[in-house]
């Protein structure tokens, strides 16, 4: 028979938080009351909420895979990022030619995105604010990546043993400048990155101030899962957090962000009803709640000791970019993301576009993005 703790200790630790009746719960429910017209935002991995209080309907915004120009940029990222996996499958499996229909495949996607790339996709269709001025540019961009992409695979289709990360590295990834050649695929990767959370700071950033929120009383819960999953559990490790925090002058104390990884998430593309909406909001404003309840209480039990103060740091120690040219920077952030599985892939970019935009006044045209700003891509003929 399974052991079973005595009825009357299971008892008492129940009494203090485990039970719905219980001391914690109790306390979390007066504070809910107490608190009932504060405003409450939540971050999920794709969407974010804004519950004002008091019963009042909520706010939401998308900023991921539902936004202009994502996916877009997204899938321009990961075409590089995919030959080298095909590089890896080779390595791993010699005799495996397995990776030659992957490989293939690849190709036609990217040729086939070569062809749909144009200037009145990125001015027109995708129509995104901050690239406003950048279109053509950003066309240009796109089609170089796939054009020299799509020849390299073809190559590689004749010559297996150019799929190999030493020759990749020399010709592709950390390629030198040429006429031929002139952007190596890390600026590549750094740049499409950096364009694409460059919208969602300018964004999400501008959707915050126009809620007029009263910072001071703001509680923010970063919830559920955001990109891998073990990605994203702390603040220096979730960008939003940053992002919030810099989007209120900074004046929002950090102590009242909390990043729950475990925490129910919602997706824009999946939403509940109004009465599904109020119930997720009881149930953010209960964690929310809880878990200040011990920090409430431990700075009136324990007044002699110091206290302890939360001070924030974005993307846990990236390498610092110290110009728009330092390579050395971009590709060891480029680097640290890949090989760290605490870290969400946007942080190569996050705190540095999030300060160039503050810094820059708010203007997405002048934010300098290495890979970008830097570089002249040749002229894409189909724009």
């Amino acid at each position: 028979m399974p052991y079973q703790p005595n009825a009357a200790f299971a008892g008492l630790f129940r009494a203090f938080t485990s039970d719905p009746q219980s001391i914690g719960a109790h306390l979390t429910g007066q504070m809910t009351r107490q608190d009932a017209d504060a405003p409450l935002l939540v971050s999920t991995g794709s969407d974010i909420v804004l519950f004002p209080g008091a019963g009042r309907a909520p706010a939401i915004e998308s900023f991921r895979k539902s936004t202009r120009g994502f996916i877009e940029l997204t899938a321009v990222s990961h075409l590089p990022l995919a030959v080298a996996y095909l590089a890896r499958m080779r390595e791993l499996s010699p005799e495996d030619d397995s990776w030659q229909s992957d490989a293939a495949r690849l190709r036609g996607h990217a040729q086939e995105t070569r062809a749909a790339n144009s200037l009145a996709l990125w001015r027109d269709h995708v129509a995104v604010a901050s690239f406003a001025g950048h279109e053509q540019k950003i066309a240009d961009l796109v089609d170089y990546t796939c054009g020299v992409t799509i020849d390299l695979l073809e190559r590689i289709g004749k010559d297996h043993s150019l799929l190999n990360f030493a020759r990749l590295n020399d010709g592709y990834f950390a390629a030198p400048p040429t006429d031929a050649f002139p952007v190596s695929m890390n600026d590549v990767m750094f740049a499409t990155f950096g364009l694409a959370f460059l919208d969602i700071v300018y964004r999400i950033g501008n959707w915050l101030r126009a809620q007029a929120l009263d910072w001071s009383r703001l509680m923010v819960l970063v919830s559920g899962r955001s990109g891998r999953p073990t990605a994203g559990a702390t603040w220096a490790t979730n960008n939003m957090c940053y992002l919030v925090w810099c989007a209120s002058n900074r004046t929002l104390l950090p102590e009242r962000v909390f990043v729950a990884p475990h925490a129910p998430s919602f997706s824009v593309a999946e939403l509940p009803d109004a009465a599904g909406l109020a119930e997720l909001e009881r149930s953010y404003r209960a964690l929310w709640l809880n878990t200040r309840a011990s920090i409430d209480v431990a700075r009136a039990l324990f007044p002699e000791q110091r206290p302890y103060r939360f001070d924030p740091a974005p993307a846990d120690g990236m390498p610092p970019i110290r110009s728009v040219d330092d390579r050395e920077a971009t590709t060891a952030r480029l680097r640290r993301i890949m090989e760290d599985p605490s870290q969400l892939l946007s942080n190569c970019v996050a705190d540095y576009i999030v300060d160039q935009l503050h810094s820059n006044g708010n203007q997405p045209q002048q934010v300098e993005i290495p890979g970008f700003t830097n570089v002249r891509y040749p002229h894409a003929e189909r724009s």
